[in-house]
């Protein structure tokens, strides 16, 4: 009975008492981010400004408080959401070209792919005016690394389950 005490007793010691988490507030800079956004429906931009938003409000909200122009923020966009920012195409997508018109006026620069764009038929005078066109999306997402900006490239996934049901 003593020995199975003393291994009860070691065994209690060795393993990390449960405890909960702890909140921890991380000192977080102004950012320096371009997004790359590429994709195979154009719906699926309005999923990926919610990445854009939730970077933003976190930057923005207590105890950060940093103002839009704090913020360096790019946005290159070169897969099939190029034509949500077609003139022709914004009634159809004008939720989305709205909350990027939203965003353009606090300072976020989207940019789109000129090669791809070519692709799609479209030139300059196509886009919305919040729109910049650069020649490759590769090559200014690079140059954007090379200035010091992190890259986040929002993934997008169908959700199968409600939290309720997998919480």
């Amino acid at each position: 009975m003593k020995k199975l005490l003393t291994v009860i007793l070691a065994i209690s010691i060795a393993l990390p008492a449960l405890s909960d988490g702890k909140w921890v507030q991380t000192p977080y800079k102004p950012a320096k981010v371009v997004f790359e956004f590429y994709y195979d429906d154009p719906a699926q931009i309005g999923s990926a400004l919610y990445w854009l938003r939730s970077l933003m409000n976190t930057l923005m909200d207590e105890p950060y408080n940093y103002s839009p122009e704090e913020l360096n923020l790019k946005v290159v966009i070169h897969g099939t959401e190029i034509v949500t920012v077609a003139k022709k195409n914004e009634k159809k997508y004008q939720e989305i070209v709205e909350r990027m018109r939203y965003y353009a006026d606090l300072g976020v620069e989207f940019k789109v792919c000129g090669q791809a764009a070519e692709d799609f038929g479209y030139s300059v005078k196509d886009f919305q005016d919040f729109i910049q066109v650069v020649p490759n999306a590769l090559t200014e997402i690079a140059h954007w690394q090379q200035e010091g900006y992190g890259l986040i490239t929002p993934r997008i996934y169908e959700k199968r389950f409600p939290i309720e049901q997998i919480r």
